[in-house]
């Protein structure tokens, strides 16, 4: 019996049952699909419990796609001793698995730009085929995604930036509640809302140096000229051309092409604006090194004007960023401060100091920022002055801080 095989990009193998480990992509089961307990065809296993479910079922063997998750160790594979355990041990399952999902995505985005620059017409199928799969890594591994799209270079800028203002996109229409099928029309013009940059010269987009009037008038043109391209593609939804044409407008008006504002601006535009700005300033370009995630956010917050406050609050919390002295209502009916905004691998910690029910100050306790699911969940960003609490207040709660123990 072979081994394994390749078929449409494929790298397929067949493995034993007990061989099945997390960070593995599940192509198909062997046998008769009474004997297991998944209804789906292709995924990767993610959870301990999905794991668990696959041993414990009747089937013996099944197909792997190495190509999306991880492979069987070496050893393990050619039936010699097993070596160099620790080495195994020291991978990532879910960071190796959104690493490939990031590198195939790259590639198709490559493709299609590559394309759009020739004068050839998007392919919407494809464009479809990357939003699906970001779409379900999000769903089920959006930290390790959303930290691998962050690590990339100045060379590789256009393509990535793409696939994570799509990843982006899809993780905040999570978080304000939208259905599976909006949130992929979303990714879709996430994916392309750069692509009219193809139509702009790479010595101004790449330009190390501040940009002349004449070369930032050429610059601003790509969302009209990505509109033009987008327009002509069959099975592109009408919100990908909306963010294309409108992902730099304000909420002042001082946006472009248009100089729209407030409610003229659609929620995904609106969106557009926050994925689009946050990777552009956590990414290294030619004229500007990244800012920590931390950073990004906080600069954001201060610009007036500029994005929709309560997305911009509900894309903080989607991405686990809250700048350090914010005001947050607290689901069990109290308000805190965050004493420290998250980082890489840790959640928003809260100090809870205010009950508004009682309309008084509690006992302080710390609390880990989340959904509910992983900690106290946060419902909004409050004004203090409306709970007649002044800034000094605050002010004193922040530098007091509270040890994390």
């Amino acid at each position: 019996m072979r081994m394994g095989t390749r078929s449409s990009g494929m790298a397929l193998k067949r493995i034993q049952r007990d061989q099945l480990r997390l960070g593995m992509y599940v192509h198909a089961f062997d046998g008769s699909w009474f004997d297991h307990p998944f209804w789906r065809r292709g995924f990767l296993i993610q959870r301990e419990s999905e794991l668990a479910a696959v041993h414990g079922s009747g089937i013996d063997t099944l197909l792997i796609d190495t190509s999306k998750g991880s492979d069987i160790p070496a050893a393990a594979g050619a039936g010699a001793s097993r070596k160099r355990p620790a080495q195994a041990e020291a991978h990532d399952p879910r960071t190796e698995a959104a690493t490939q999902v990031v590198n195939r995505s790259k590639e198709k985005v490559r493709e299609l730009f590559d394309a759009a620059r020739l004068g050839k017409a998007v392919e919407s199928s494809a464009v479809l085929s990357v939003v699906a799969e970001v779409a379900s890594e999000i769903e089920h591994n959006r930290r390790a995604l959303l930290r691998v799209l962050r690590l990339k270079s100045k060379d590789e800028y256009t393509y990535l930036h793409s696939v994570a203002v799509c990843a982006l996109m899809v993780n905040l229409a999570a978080q304000i509640g939208l259905d599976e099928r909006t949130a992929a029309k979303l990714g879709t013009a996430g994916l392309l809302h750069d692509v009219g940059k193809v139509k702009i010269p790479d010595e101004v987009l790449n330009k190390p140096g501040r940009l002349t009037d004449e070369e930032y008038a050429l610059a601003k043109t790509h969302s009209i000229e990505g509109y033009r391209l987008l327009v002509q593609v069959e099975g592109i939804p009408p919100v990908a051309l909306d963010v294309c044409q409108h992902h730099h407008e304000k909420m002042d008006g001082t946006g472009y092409p248009h100089g729209l504002n407030g409610e003229e601006i659609s929620l995904a535009a609106r969106m557009g604006a926050i994925c689009d700005v946050y990777d552009a300033l956590t990414s290294n370009r030619p004229y500007k090194n990244a800012w920590t995630p931390l950073e990004a956010i906080t600069r954001m917050r201060q610009w007036q004007g500029h994005f929709d406050p309560q997305l911009l609050f509900a894309f903080m919390l989607s991405v686990g960023l809250l700048p350090v002295g914010t005001v947050v209502e607290l689901r069990r009916e109290r308000l805190g401060i965050v004493i420290e905004g998250g980082r890489r691998a840790t959640r928003p910690k809260v100090l809870a100091f205010y009950s508004t029910r009682r309309r008084r100050f509690t006992r302080t306790e710390l609390t880990v920022a989340g959904d509910g699911r992983f900690g106290d969940a946060i419902l909004a960003e409050v004004d203090p002055a409306k709970w007649g609490i002044a800034q000094e207040r605050i002010d004193h709660f922040v530098r007091l801080g509270v040890p994390w123990v």
